[in-house]
């Protein structure tokens, strides 16, 4: 069975555990909204601020680059000492970075305030997979993950829109400054109902002390190796190949961590638990996260370069060509919540392959109908990939966590969420490689990149694909269904490493 919440959680009237994940679900929708809705407002920002290559790059790439360096830390930080004040420290901070964005005057500030957004809005995160684990058990988790990813899904499909409609307002020149002072309000709306209604610390029992050790080597090796593995995917303006060295840094650094953890464990709590990865619910989760992330996530990078360069494209309608996808899967991720623990893995499975057959039919559609109009004629096959998607996001992060201590619950979503940025950083740095590639080869076949493009992207997700059989079908299989084990007596020690 789940692990389930502690009693004095659990004992809250419903109305407030479900209040409490409302908070937590408007204050994460901004980080998510932050990604989408900026990519609409780069050519204004770029008008308004005259932004060079590199610094049009990095208000990118500065996001979420330092968003993807403390999910981990700030999930053990908010398991260790309280996951309430460290999710309203990442609220305020991100709504104050977001006022700081808006009022930018220049190329480094703007960049500057995009940094501070990414750090606050990686201390934020971790905290709401976190809240779920602690505060709800059995099929409640399920349906409270699902909204999760009915969030993740809203906010993918509403900030193209809402990018398009403020610089439509507001004007090419000074547009994009609205696109960040859309959350003021809901940041100020949501800090007090934050201390109101989410539980002050997670419960502890007697011998509990452990757990309130931090492990700062752990974070420092921790950091440097993301911070390696991550930049020569998400710096492209730095041109050679001399920036694929830093990969070899990032092993060692990475093994390093790996190894500073187990002997930490020894005695203390660390950072990362090794002993999650045992579980195969768990490892084999994250892996499946990296991959389709590295597919999913980057379709729409290049969707919307082909609908904006090739056919010329709006922002505005360019936005309302990707909905399809957003919206199928925001009505699927709440449907698959509820259903999850009924049929476990092969739910993930089963939505794997409805995204491979979708986007199959996406990438012939552009073949025989690119033109005007090709945003119709993906309409149909996009609704489908959503569909399948909405059934993998929520049901894996269910799935995954079920085995979890809800002690860990943070430092544990921490690891999956940056596995979905790493993912994420590996397949736009892939099939972008790929769809510049033959756009300057061919000069003018945006629909031909397009597709090649979308070919890699398949790839990905036919390897997350594979992953998830695996897991539905594999030796494990009925323990994956089930949803969850009781935890292992190791998990219950302070020194569950050295056991």
């Amino acid at each position: 069975m789940t692990t389930s919440p502690p009693e004095d959680d659990r004992a809250q009237a419903p109305d407030r555990r479900w209040q409490a994940l409302s908070v937590c679900l408007v204050a994460g929708s901004m980080t998510l909204l932050d990604i989408s809705i900026v990519n609409v407002a780069l050519p204004s920002a770029r008008t308004g601020l005259r932004l060079s290559d590199s610094g049009l790059q990095w208000v990118l790439s500065g996001y979420a680059l330092a968003f993807g360096l403390v999910l981990i830390p700030a999930g053990r930080l908010g398991d260790a000492r309280s996951r309430r004040a460290v999710f309203m420290t990442g609220l305020a901070l991100f709504t104050a970075a977001s006022a700081f964005a808006g009022a930018a005057q220049n190329e480094t500030w703007l960049v500057a305030a995009r940094l501070l957004q990414g750090l606050a809005g990686g201390l934020l995160v971790p905290q709401v997979s976190g809240f779920i684990q602690q505060l709800f058990g059995g099929a409640e988790r399920g349906r409270a993950f699902g909204m999760l990813g009915t969030t993740i899904g809203i906010s993918t499909a509403i900030g193209p829109l809402l990018g398009g409609l403020l610089i439509e307002a507001f004007g090419p020149r000074e547009g994009w400054r609205w696109v960040f002072y859309v959350n003021l309000p809901i940041g100020a709306l949501a800090l007090p109902a934050a201390y109101r209604l989410l539980p002050k610390a997670p419960p502890r029992g007697p011998g509990d002390s452990h757990h309130r050790h931090f492990d700062p080597v752990g974070v420092l090796l921790l950091g440097g190796g993301t911070l390696l593995l991550l930049l020569p995917f998400v710096e492209q303006q730095w041109q050679g190949d001399a920036k694929w060295l830093l990969l070899l840094g990032a092993a060692a650094l990475l093994a390093a961590f790996a190894g500073w953890e187990v002997h930490y464990g020894r005695t203390r709590e660390p950072v990362v638990r090794m002993s999650l990865f045992r579980a195969h619910s768990y490892s084999l989760g994250v892996l499946l996260s990296l991959v389709y992330f590295a597919g999913f996530t980057a379709i729409f990078f290049v969707f919307s370069l082909y609908l904006q360069n090739g056919q010329h494209y709006s922002a505005l309608l360019a936005g309302l060509a990707i909905t399809p996808f957003a919206l199928g899967s925001a009505v699927a991720a709440t449907v698959g919540g509820r259903v999850v623990h009924r049929y476990g893995r092969p739910l993930v499975t089963g939505g794997l392959v409805l995204v491979v057959t979708g986007l199959s039919a996406a990438a012939l559609a552009v073949h025989l109908w690119s033109g005007r109009y090709v945003g119709w004629a993906t309409a149909a096959p996009l609704l489908l990939a959503g569909v399948g998607s909405g059934l993998v996001v929520s049901p894996n992060q269910t799935l995954t966590l079920s085995e979890v201590p809800v002690v860990r619950a943070g430092s544990a979503g921490g690891v999956l969420q940056t596995a979905q940025r790493i993912g994420s950083a590996v397949g736009i740095a892939a099939v972008g490689s790929v769809f510049f590639s033959w756009t300057a080869a061919h000069r003018g076949d945006w629909a031909g990149a397009f597709q090649e493009g979308l070919l890699v992207a398949l790839g990905f997700v036919a390897l997350a694909l594979l992953v998830a059989l695996a897991d539905a079908f594999g030796p494990h299989a009925r323990r994956a269904r089930a949803g969850a084990a009781a935890p292992r007596e190791e998990d219950r020690s302070p020194a569950g490493e050295g056991r």
